[in-house]
C-alpha cells in the first residue's frame, strides 16, 4: 500500500500526456492558503520546483494570490498606486505610455515570465519604429516602477526593466539668453496683459505653472514677500490647480519694487477678473490660463520683435545662469528656483557662456602670461649697462636698486678702504654670484668677467693713487722739517706705476724692489 503524504508535503504525479505535475499549499499575498501547481518533464524537475516553493513558504515569502499578466497588473498599479499618490500629470504620462505602447506589445505576457531579453527586444523594436531615444527611455521609466512595486508585493523576484540597456541620453545644448536678450524681451512684452507674469519668469525663474498659478493671497505687499504655493497645469483633459511640483518648490521670495509696482497696476486693471479663481493672471473671461496659451503668447512676442527663440522653460535656465555670472552662491540660487537638490541647479540649470569662458581665460592669462613677462623684465633689468670712469659701457648684474661699485667701498674713518660683502680676491670671479649673468650665455661670460675686472682695476687705481699722494705729502713735510733733501724716489718709489689687478688665471707680474706695492690690508 502506497504511503500517504503528510499535510503540506506536496504531491507529485504523472499526467496523461506524460509530463509530471506537482502541487502544494502555500500562503498567498492576500493572507489565504492556495494550492500552487508546478510542471516538468521529469519527476526530479517537479520535485525541485516543489522544494523551492515550500522553502519560500517556510521563510515567510508569500506567493502571488493570482496569476498576473503584465497588462492586468499595470492597470491595477495605475489605479491603486499611482493615481492616489502621484501628481495628476505623472499619472497621465504613465497611463498614456501603458495604453499606447506597453500593453499592446507585452500585455498578455505572464508577469512571472517577463524576462530581460523579452523587454530588451520590445524597447529595441520601438527604436526601430522611429521613436526617439528619450521616448523609449520614458517607456522603461514607466515599466520599471511597476515591476519594482511587484517586487515589493513579492510577485516577482527581480526588476527586469532595470537590467536592459538603452542608448545614452541625447542631451541638447541649451543656450540661455544673454542679459541683453532678456532686456529686449522684457521691453517687448511690456505692453502685454500678462507682462507681470513674464517678468516673474524672467526675474525669479518661476516655472510656467507657478507664474500663472499665483494667487492674490500669495502676495504680501505689506511685508514685500511672494509665497509660491500652487501651480496651474493641464491633466486628464482639463486645466487644474494644485500644489507646486515638490516640497522644495514651496518657497518664499522677496517682492521686488519693480514687480510690486507692476502687480499693483495689474490689479487695478484686471483685478475684477479674479473674483472666482483668486488668481492674479486669468483669461479675459476670468478663467484659469491654459498653459499652452501662455507659452504661445511668449513665442508670439519673440517672433514679432525678432528675438532669438528659446523655450519658455529655458528662461528659467537663463535666470539661473545670470545669477551664477553675478557671483550669487549656488545655494541661494537653489532656494530661489525651488530645486530639491543643489546638483540640479549647478549641473542642469546653470550654464557657462562664451563670455564667462572668455573672462575665466583672461584671468588665467593674467596669472600665467603677465607673470612670465614680469619675470623676464626683472631678468633683463638685472643686466643693465654701467658706464665706468673711462666712458666705456660695461654690462653689470646690478639692478637699478643696487648701488654702483664705487659706492660699495666703505669710507668709515680710521679704516682702510675695502669692498663690502664676501668678496674673495682668490677666485672672486667664480665664488661671487654678482659676477654671474646666466642670461648672457656661456660664451659671453669671459667678456663679462673682463669688463668687471676693468671696473675693479679702475676703482682700485683711484684708491691707490690717493694713498700714494698721501705718502708724498708726508715725505715733503719730513724734508722741510729735517732740512735734509733725500731723493724723493729713494724715500717713496713714485717712479713705479700703480700695479694692475690681474685676472686670477693670469701669471702674476714680477716687480723689483723699487715697485710700489699695495699695503698689506689690500691683500685679502
Amino acid at each position: 500500500m502506497a504511503r500517504r503524504n503528510a499535510n503540506g508535503e506536496g504531491t507529485i504525479y504523472r499526467r496523461k500526456d506524460g509530463r509530471y505535475e506537482g502541487a502544494v499549499y502555500v500562503l498567498t499575498t492576500s493572507g489565504t492558503q492556495k494550492r500552487v501547481r508546478v510542471y516538468g518533464a521529469t519527476r526530479a524537475e517537479v520535485h525541485g520546483k516543489l522544494t523551492e516553493a515550500k522553502a519560500k513558504d517556510q521563510q515567510g515569502i508569500p506567493a502571488a494570490d493570482k496569476a498576473w499578466k503584465l497588462g492586468d497588473y499595470l492597470d491595477y498599479w495605475l489605479a491603486e498606486v499611482i493615481k492616489p499618490n502621484r501628481r495628476p500629470t505623472t499619472y497621465e504620462l504613465y497611463e498614456i505610455n501603458v495604453r499606447l505602447y506597453i500593453k499592446p506589445a507585452l500585455g498578455t505576457v505572464p508577469l512571472t515570465r517577463l524576462t530581460v531579453p523579452l523587454v530588451q527586444r520590445f524597447l529595441n523594436q520601438r527604436l526601430a519604429d522611429g521613436l526617439s531615444v528619450r521616448k523609449v527611455q520614458m517607456l522603461r521609466e514607466t515599466l520599471s516602477p511597476a515591476l519594482t512595486r511587484a517586487m515589493r508585493e513579492e510577485i516577482v523576484s527581480r526588476n527586469v526593466a532595470m537590467l536592459v540597456e538603452l542608448p545614452g541620453k541625447q542631451e541638447t545644448d541649451i543656450v540661455p539668453w544673454t542679459p541683453q536678450e532678456i532686456i529686449r524681451f522684457v521691453t517687448a512684452a511690456e505692453s502685454h496683459k500678462w507682462f507681470p507674469a513674464f517678468l516673474l519668469v524672467a526675474l525669479y525663474g518661476l516655472r510656467r505653472g507657478e507664474a500663472i498659478g499665483l494667487r492674490w493671497q500669495d502676495i504680501d505687499f505689506a511685508n514685500k514677500v511672494i509665497h509660491v504655493r500652487q501651480q496651474v497645469f493641464r491633466a486628464n483633459g482639463e486645466v487644474q490647480q494644485g500644489p507646486v511640483k515638490t516640497h522644495a518648490g514651496r518657497r518664499d521670495l522677496p517682492l521686488l519694487d519693480a514687480i510690486s509696482a507692476r502687480l499693483i497696476k495689474h490689479q487695478e486693471e484686471y483685478g475684477h477678473l479674479s473674483q472666482d479663481t483668486g488668481l492674479v493672471f486669468t483669461t479675459s473671461t476670468g478663467r484659469m490660463i491654459e498653459p499652452y496659451n501662455f507659452t504661445r503668447a511668449f513665442q508670439t512676442i519673440l517672433l514679432r520683435h525678432g528675438i532669438r527663440r528659446i523655450k519658455l522653460h529655458h528662461v528659467r535656465h537663463t535666470a539661473a545662469t545670470i545669477l551664477k555670472n553675478l557671483g550669487i552662491p549656488a545655494r541661494d540660487v537653489q532656494l530661489i528656483l525651488g530645486h530639491s537638490d543643489i546638483a540640479i541647479t549647478q549641473q542642469i540649470y546653470q550654464h557657462d557662456t562664451m563670455d564667462s569662458r572668455r573672462e575665466a581665460l583672461k584671468l588665467m592669462e593674467g596669472v600665467v602670461v603677465e607673470t612670465q613677462q614680469t619675470d623676464k623684465s626683472e631678468s633683463l633689468e638685472a643686466v643693465v649697462a654701467v658706464v665706468d670712469g673711462n666712458g666705456s659701457r660695461q654690462v653689470s648684474r646690478q639692478t637699478q636698486k643696487m648701488a654702483a661699485l664705487s659706492d660699495q667701498f666703505s669710507e668709515e674713518p680710521k679704516k682702510s678702504p675695502r669692498l663690502r660683502g664676501d668678496f674673495s680676491w682668490l677666485g672672486w670671479r667664480d665664488s661671487n654670484p654678482r659676477m654671474l649673468v646666466p642670461e648672457l650665455g656661456a660664451k659671453h661670460q669671459d667678456s663679462l668677467y673682463s669688463s668687471r675686472v676693468t671696473e675693479v682695476r679702475h676703482a682700485m687705481g683711484v684708491q691707490a693713487r690717493a694713498w700714494v699722494l698721501g705718502v708724498v705729502a708726508v715725505a715733503l713735510a719730513v724734508k722741510k722739517i729735517g732740512g735734509n733733501e733725500p731723493t724723493l724716489a729713494a724715500q717713496v718709489e713714485l717712479t713705479t706705476p700703480v700695479p694692475a689687478v690681474r685676472h686670477r688665471t693670469s701669471e702674476p707680474t714680477t716687480h723689483g724692489a723699487s715697485d710700489c706695492s699695495l699695503p698689506s690690508h689690500y691683500e685679502r
